[in-house]
């Protein structure tokens, strides 16, 4: 399998003690890697490390065989899309505008984009199934359809690696599948995913792999079924934690015990 994503021994601290500390694994083409942690295991922190917006105090992130620490901005974003929890727009763009933003890096400096840009920012568009937003007002849209379009924007990349920063947060349950269910669509046709998420339940329904940070080190990671067991999540979250399998769902889900 083609190794996208490779990160070996990865540590950082913000000088008040370490976040997390030799961190490692890899991912292949269409792999779909969920991180699990409580608030503050350093999941996001980790995330803007392999993204490039925070420099580790020491190990090595590889994307496409290249070391990110060497790549200019510029490349970095033409392999590597990042969608944060939280992006605030001021200004009264349509979803169109705001998503073909994301080929700014296959720009040259004070160019505009061409029809060609324009094509695949609709073509991202379609991807994520939102092609009859084009025209909206970005501040017209639910959280659902915000969610949606943050993810379109960076895919006018045209990443070999995604980054999802909790891409479900704050979304009811028919958005979380909606969001789901494109992340799996994208790690179909060869995108490397990496996401956040505080739900065990989400790697289960599209995870190739997961792994879980607590006291800023990685306590497993590897198979979804291997990392998400009911020991694991009970130390990870600190409280109870019950997995079982639902027979008529053909599925595991992971339940918090009340103590």
């Amino acid at each position: 399998m083609e190794l996208i994503l490779e990160v070996k021994s990865l540590s950082f601290s913000y000088g008040n003690g370490p976040v997390f500390e030799k961190v490692s694994f890899s991912l292949g083409r269409g792999e779909i890697m969920c991180i699990l942690g409580s608030n503050g295991a350093g999941k996001s922190t980790l995330i803007k490390c392999i993204a490039g917006l925070l420099r580790p105090a020491s190990g090595t992130v590889r994307i496409l065989g290249e070391d990110a620490a060497l790549l200019g901005a510029g490349a970095l974003a033409r392999c590597v899309g990042y969608v944060p929890q939280q992006n605030n727009v001021v200004f009264p763009f349509t979803v169109l505008d705001f998503v073909v933003m994301g080929r700014t890096p296959h720009l040259s400096l004070f160019a505009a984009p061409q029809a060609k840009d324009m094509e695949i920012a609709r073509d991202a568009l379609a991807m994520v199934g939102i092609s009859t937003l084009a025209e909206r007002p970005l501040a017209s849209l639910s959280g659902g359809q915000h969610q949606m379009v943050l993810i379109a924007r960076a895919l006018t990349q045209q990443p070999a690696l995604l980054l999802l920063d909790e891409p479900t947060a704050h979304l009811d349950f028919g958005n979380q599948v909606l969001v789901l269910k494109t992340i799996q669509k994208l790690a179909a046709s060869g995108m490397v995913i990496v996401m956040n998420t505080h739900m065990p339940d989400h790697a289960f329904l599209v995870g190739s792999s997961a792994a879980a940070l607590a006291e800023g080190r990685l306590v497993a990671v590897g198979d979804v079924d291997t990392v998400i067991n009911s020991r694991t999540m009970s130390s990870v979250y600190g409280v109870k934690v019950a997995v079982r399998e639902i027979e008529d769902m053909k599925r595991k889900v992971c339940l918090p015990c009340r103590q």
